[in-house]
């Protein structure tokens, strides 16, 4: 099925579960609303799953791996190598992400959807060997880009098949801190200076070197600002196309999504101008340390858990709100409530 027809399939959120998910939370023998933000988003799964009990016992991260042409514009410190290093750390679970996903009971499932390299027995459903340069024209075929949604989409409706109840969506790339900003300047009418950062540590030569790439990719393929998925197969990654397909997948096959740092963003960004509803199936872990984190963040509305500084990528910023989320989620499952202890429960003043 092509991508505008699985769109047309995605329903809005269940508010009546949400509703009934924050009455229980009231009952529960403490402060009203005294888990902050955690209970919002333990509601918010109940209004994705459609149901007040909630369950997120089964958690996985997908790392979406590809490379960036534009990496040819010293726009990094490193070149291509850097991912395919990675991406074979993924698959001996020696990567930051594996090691935070172990110490919190949850998978990881990397895969190479657009590596210059390949890397033996990591899953690959390869769609290009990185994408071009996107200085000199498309970053990739606008095609191109609507299969790296789908194979997402795909993803996610295939873990939701293996039980899995809370996914986060990573990626590994290197140069996709430029890719993302380009992305986010154009879609949110941003100058360039405002939203592209220093990534894994450019020096200032470095960073003017970003900026004028991401400047020149603008000017060469003058992308539309009002059509996502222009931006993106100009402008973006195999791995934030993959990413958005991850969000658009939450919203078709109602699975709560958990959002990483900016390159993340910027691709629930893309997902969230192709269908509005997509917003509410998606859960903010973290700020990110880059600038455009915020200002992504605000167009989407939601609200940052965490304010750590972090800016590792692969999905960790997502990773590290599971254990949050499982014990917000132990309370509600778990805790006493007013009528367990003989206690009159607090009432709701404006």
């Amino acid at each position: 099925m092509r991508l505008s027809e699985l769109i047309k399939h995605i329903r809005p959120v269940d508010d009546a579960a949400y509703a009934a998910c924050a009455a229980r939370f009231s009952n529960i023998a403490k402060p009203l609303g005294s888990l902050g933000e955690l209970e919002r988003l333990i509601a918010r799964v109940a209004a994705i799953t459609g149901s007040a009990d909630v369950n997120i016992s089964k958690k996985c991260v997908l790392v979406f791996c590809a490379d960036n042409g534009v990496v040819a514009k010293g726009v990094t410190q490193a070149g291509h190598e850097v991912t395919t290093a990675i991406a074979a750390m993924l698959r001996d679970d020696k990567a930051s992400v594996n090691a935070m996903a172990n110490a919190c009971g949850a998978d990881v499932f990397a895969l190479d959807i657009g590596m210059t390299d390949t890397v033996k027995n990591l899953a690959a459903q390869k769609l290009m060997r990185g994408t071009k340069d996107m200085t000199v024209g498309p970053a990739m075929p606008l095609k191109v880009a609507e299969r790296a949604i789908l194979l997402g989409m795909r993803a996610v409706k295939e873990k939701k098949e293996q039980r899995y109840t809370l996914i986060a969506a990573g990626e590994v790339g290197i140069g996709n801190t430029a890719t993302s900003s380009a992305m986010a300047s154009v879609l949110l009418g941003l100058p360039v200076e405002e939203v592209a950062g220093r990534g894994a540590g450019l020096s200032d030569e470095g960073l003017c070197r970003k900026l004028a790439a991401i400047k020149k990719a603008a000017a060469i393929n003058k992308p539309n600002a009002n059509d996502p998925l222009d931006v993106l197969h100009k402008l973006g990654g195999l791995d934030i196309a993959a990413m958005a397909g991850v969000f658009l997948g939450g919203a078709l096959y109602r699975v709560p999504i958990v959002m990483d740092g900016l390159i993340s963003s910027v691709a629930a960004l893309c997902a969230v101008r192709l269908c509005g509803a997509a917003r509410e199936y998606i859960l903010p872990s973290h700020i990110s340390a880059e600038p455009a984190s915020k200002a992504v963040l605000d167009a989407l509305g939601l609200m940052p858990i965490l304010h750590a500084g972090m800016r590792l990528g692969e999905g960790t910023g997502a990773v590290a709100l599971f254990p949050l989320l499982d014990m917000a989620a132990a309370v509600y499952n778990s805790a006493a409530t007013f009528a367990d202890i003989g206690v009159e429960a607090y009432r709701s003043y404006p």
